[in-house]
């Protein structure tokens, strides 16, 4: 199957999108998208992706739905379009970066910023109906992201992994520490980000450890 991806990406995931399973996904997501309305636009599905070749990912963060409201999802986990509210989960991302790294809190919740500089922001299921969360679970995407994850173990090294929840923490199981960080910590919603999310430090640690591999910070 022909997928509009990244050409370094596409040739590193050729093998998933030829699959039974993709074929499926893909039918039931141009479907979805023919018929209601579904988040993010088709053309950014793989932003994340195209933002981020494969080569060059330095840090994985894991989401696991993509924003079910109007405008906010452009396909980049917890990132949100320019000019939109930020959600309560991306509030305390930046709470944490301006206590951990003592960065004031940005004026967009647009974070292709980091995606340029080698974050790869996967969300674990890739589409969504509007205003209907978890709607486009167990339809194929999570098989896609899991394979996502198990190359990036496999075929790279000295990658940070930032694991925030349950869900993000399972889906990680397969991530090679021996050559990696796993980097893990509740998740930074309302409902557990003061259980020890902020304070995780996970930022500076990240750039702790890339600095130490002879790679660049990112400029969180």
């Amino acid at each position: 199957m022909d997928v509009k991806i990244e050409p370094s990406w596409k040739a590193v995931l050729q093998s998933e999108f030829d699959k039974p399973y993709f074929e499926l996904l893909t039918s039931f997501v141009r479907n979805e998208y023919a018929h209601t309305t579904i988040f993010p636009p088709a053309k950014l599905i793989f932003n994340a992706f195209d933002q981020c070749p494969f080569n060059q990912v330095k840090v994985v963060i894991i989401g696991q739905d993509p924003y079910h409201g109007v405008g906010q999802a452009h396909g980049l986990c917890f990132s949100v379009n320019d000019g939109v509210d930020f959600p309560p989960s991306l509030i305390n991302i930046f709470k944490e970066i301006e206590r951990d790294l003592q960065i004031p809190l940005p004026p967009s919740g647009n974070l292709e910023r980091w995606a340029k500089q080698g974050v790869l922001l996967l969300n674990a299921t890739l589409t969504v109906r509007a205003h209907t969360a978890g709607s486009h679970q167990g339809k194929g995407w999570e098989q896609f992201t899991d394979a996502v994850i198990e190359k990036l173990s496999r075929e790279r090294e000295h990658i940070v992994f930032l694991l925030w929840g349950s869900y993000a923490q399972k889906k990680g199981a397969v991530i090679d520490t021996s050559k990696h960080l796993v980097l893990k910590a509740v998740h930074p919603s309302p409902l557990s980000a003061y259980r020890g999310f902020i304070g995780c430090g996970h930022f500076s640690q990240a750039n702790e450890y890339l600095r130490k591999q002879g790679l660049s910070e990112i400029q969180w």
